[in-house]
């Protein structure tokens, strides 16, 4: 059998072969793609809401940088749709196909898929700050200095090249299908939309402990010092508090928005690559080659021994 025999019967094997039997998969929409595009309008309406509500504080909102927001947003959703069937989708058909389990779908596979999923999510959230090359393209989530719905759409048109879809391909190997994952994923950030705002304040104790809420993502986004790196959850913030990454929102304390260094242009193009031209530009820098590469994994405030970041 041909690497090319292969690679179709994976695909046959994990229900995704509609996205390769065309002259063009990437046009094709799978249904995590699907979700995104019916709960974009729902996004809308909802930040045309919290709008009214805080269009008055513009510490809290400015109508132009939301409308940059939904630009980024959509440069994202335009490239995971171009491209993910020709980058990711073919390598989640391949891990399935030599899966150790075969999974049917019921109430107990659609629970662990939702924990594997969620936990998945927490270790790509972490490597997103903690590794400089997935910062390259997550930085762009959190250079705005508010928080708002819009905020969440803020996103970077390089996320299906940075690779941060790795992260899930253990459960395709596992057994859980790569649609299935999917789905979840999508569910999850679809969720996730709604905890990018300062409207809401704390929920009931419980949900606060089992669940990441609007007060703990605040958290996430700021770049206070004791709120940097925190709060990595995506739907749950369980993970945070077993591997010692959690901070409750302090009121004493008010998170600051943004990022450590500002970026110094609006421009879409400089939002998605800034990062991206800083740490190449310090790879370029003399020095050995080691050092020089260990800019792409090390975290991105690392320094070199002579000092070069």
């Amino acid at each position: 059998m041909t690497l090319t025999d292969m690679m179709i019967n994976a695909l046959r094997d994990s229900g995704l072969l509609a996205l390769w039997e065309t002259l063009a998969p990437w046009l094709a929409l799978d249904e995590r793609q699907l979700i995104f595009v019916i709960a974009t309008p729902v996004f809308i309406g909802v930040a045309v809401w919290e709008y009214f509500r805080i269009r008055q504080d513009p510490a809290k909102m400015n109508l132009p940088e939301a409308f940059r927001n939904f630009a980024l947003g959509a440069g994202y959703q335009a490239t995971e749709l171009l491209f993910a069937g020709l980058i990711a989708f073919p390598v989640y058909a391949l891990c399935y196909h030599f899966r150790l389990l075969d999974l049917e779908l019921n109430a107990l596979t659609v629970f662990l898929t939702f924990i594997g999923v969620d936990f998945c999510f927490y270790w790509m959230h972490r490597s997103s700050h903690r590794v400089r090359w997935f910062w390259a393209a997550h930085v762009v989530h959190h250079s705005s200095e508010r928080m708002n719905f819009s905020t969440a759409m803020r996103q970077n048109a390089t996320n299906i090249f940075n690779g941060n879809w790795l992260f899930y391909l253990p459960l395709a190997l596992i057994g859980f299908n790569p649609l299935w994952i999917g789905v979840a994923f999508a569910l999850s950030l679809v969720y996730q939309f709604f905890i990018h705002t300062t409207v809401v304040n704390k929920l009931p104790g419980p949900v606060e402990y089992l669940f990441n809420t609007p007060s703990h993502h605040r958290v996430h986004h700021g770049r206070n010092p004791g709120y940097i790196d925190r709060n990595y959850g995506g739907t749950l913030i369980i993970w945070d508090r077993l591997f010692g990454t959690f901070v409750a929102e302090d009121a004493q304390s008010p998170p600051e928005y943004g990022i450590t260094t500002p970026v110094p242009s609006n421009n879409l193009l400089v939002l998605w690559t800034h990062e991206y031209r800083d740490m190449f530009r310090a790879m370029a820098r003399p020095g050995p080659l080691g050092q020089r590469l260990k800019h792409l994994w090390k975290p991105p405030e690392w320094q070199r021994r002579d000092g070069s970041r």
